[in-house]
């Protein structure tokens, strides 16, 4: 009880610095006005865009590129989804836009696969005339391409059955088969918040989660605010989501603020026989071949749901596949999980993969829900495709763990002793103690430019002995208890919290630090820190 009450009067010590995160880098860029869209197709000079509006979404698009740059809720007309705020700066090439695409592709008679991205090298597009109501602009795309491309790539802006869709056909102008072994379209919404407060990100920006269903997957964009609408993205016709691709060579620096984009691939071959084959996919990946003259077409629906908890009605509404999972797709071996489906389809098959990881049995049915009973058998991931009586193929991915009391034990004792500091020699004081673990090197982590991450403090810090203290609650071992014993009266009480003076129960952000102009050198070399840490500690020199 009271290691307990130490740990709760240390964390409520804390205090919030929240809006400061986003703030920290050093950009301003103003947001591009574009507003009063009209009902009919208009070109707006001025601006070079391309004004669209439809009964659920206002769409603009740059003339020379028509990639999006602003896609609005008719219902909530202020609120962008793209990054049309950031259009000026990433408005060159390499900077990926809503609208964008890329693709690998090979002949009968080449060896390996080329690359092809609309991104790679901004070119005007060519505007093609079309007479079809439903089709808002459509483009060849092969004069911003590179050379030698053996397909024609066209680029439509639909509006059909309620939905808008950014739809491309490819056609092989070879006398050879073209296979076409990747192909992503980017999704490029509003996650950059550079520069901005709190209430500022929860008002402009979204964050975006993908279910790489294949044919029943789909992506929403979330607004932080965590209030609708929000924005679906749906397949169209056969544009199965088979992975989920990040967009590393975007130049738009990475960092607090910016997580990156990705995009949903429709093929994915030539990346798991090259830069994945090490790696074991969500779903098998595929390729599409293209005899001479043929066409191929793949898009993407984009609606509107109401709230994140009307996102199954809006799927179950557009004739999407929906599964939902109890307690969850990480399911320990000694929990009986449960899984939901709704199809307009009947259920043709249900095959596991690898065979065996998991059991699945018919519990119940409803009017509109199918229920199964599922059961993890062998640990690791596993595969449930689901096949409808139309083809439509849904994959559905867990993750079996040993039992919930295997899982929890292993943790304890992993934080207690691979996590466990020991160090009387350790200059900032920061021992005994659970500090931050980096799996991937397989060693604490005892030097970071981010403080504190390896000062025990912050979020970053304190969450491996708090998750060792919260251990405790649910099963709690002797031994264990006593390291953390030795922690709090050694570590925590006088160092992370004052024990004394006038600071007297506040609570230091880290207890490792470094000075900046020489950190950065040694943080990332062989030197190293000269620092001091807590009063009496030892003082390291550089070599």
């Amino acid at each position: 009880m009271k290691l307990l009450k130490a740990i709760k009067r240390c964390l409520s010590g804390r205090t919030a610095s929240g809006p400061f995160l986003f703030g920290i880098l050093g950009f301003s860029f103003s947001a591009m006005a574009v507003s009063d869209l009209t009902a009919q197709k208009n070109r707006d000079a001025s601006l070079s865009v391309l004004k669209f509006s439809t009964p659920s979404f206002n769409l603009s698009v740059d003339a020379f590129t028509q990639t999006a740059i602003e896609l609005s809720p008719v219902a909530e007309r202020g609120f962008n989804y793209t990054t049309g705020e950031w259009a000026e700066l990433r408005k060159g090439d390499g900077y990926y836009q809503l609208g964008d695409v890329n693709f690998r592709v090979k002949s009968e008679s080449a060896v390996g696969w080329t690359s092809y991205s609309t991104a790679a090298q901004r070119g005007a597009v060519e505007e093609l005339e079309n007479d079809d109501p439903g089709v808002l602009t459509v483009a060849s795309l092969n004069a911003t391409l590179q050379e030698g491309l053996p397909l024609e790539v066209l680029r439509f802006w639909e509006y059909a059955d309620d939905k808008l869709v950014l739809r491309f056909e490819f056609r092989n102008t070879r006398d050879e088969i073209i296979e076409i072994g990747a192909l992503g379209i980017p999704m490029i919404f509003n996650n950059i918040l550079h520069e901005k407060h709190l209430d500022e990100v929860h008002a402009e920006n979204v964050f975006f989660d993908p279910y790489m269903g294949m044919d029943a997957g789909y992506l929403q964009a979330v607004r932080l605010s965590g209030e609708g609408p929000v924005l679906l993205v749906l397949p169209h016709g056969k544009t199965p989501f088979e992975a989920y691709r990040p967009l590393l060579d975007d130049p738009m620096p990475r960092g607090i603020t910016f997580e990156g984009f990705h995009e949903w691939m429709v093929h994915s071959k030539a990346y798991a026989d090259d830069e994945w084959r090490e790696a074991e996919p969500w779903n098998k990946p595929t390729s599409v071949i293209l005899l001479p003259g043929e066409s191929y077409s793949i898009g993407v629906e984009l609606v509107m749901a109401e709230s994140v908890q009307n996102i199954e009605e809006t799927l179950i509404k557009h004739g999407r596949p929906v599964a939902v999972g109890w307690p969850g797709y990480v399911l320990p071996q000694d929990v009986a999980g449960f899984l939901f489906l709704r199809h307009e389809q009947p259920i043709a098959s249900l095959v596991v993969e690898p065979h065996g990881a998991l059991t699945i049995e018919e519990d119940s049915a409803t009017q509109d829900w199918k229920k199964y009973q599922v059961k993890g058998n062998k640990w690791g991931r596993a595969r449930l495709s689901v096949t409808y009586e139309d083809g439509t193929l849904q994959t559905i991915h867990y993750k079996v763990i040993k039992s919930e009391t295997e899982v929890v034990a292993d943790n304890g004792r992993f934080l207690t002793t691979e996590q466990w500091l020991d160090d009387e020699s350790d200059p900032f004081g920061r021992g005994p103690s659970v500090i931050t673990y980096d799996y991937e090197e397989k060693q604490k982590v005892t030097q970071d430019s981010r403080v504190w991450i390896a000062g025990l403090s912050d979020e970053g810090g304190a969450g491996s002995w708090l998750n060792a203290i919260m251990k405790q609650l649910v099963q709690p071992d002797p031994a264990e208890i006593a390291r953390m014993e030795d922690f709090v009266n050694q570590t925590m009480w006088g160092g992370i919290q004052y024990s004394e003076g006038p600071h007297k129960f506040g609570v230091r952000k880290s207890l490792f630090y470094y000075e900046p102009t020489v950190g950065r050198r040694a943080l990332t070399g062989r030197t190293l820190i000269i620092a001091l840490g807590r009063p009496g500690a030892r003082k390291l020199q550089s070599p």
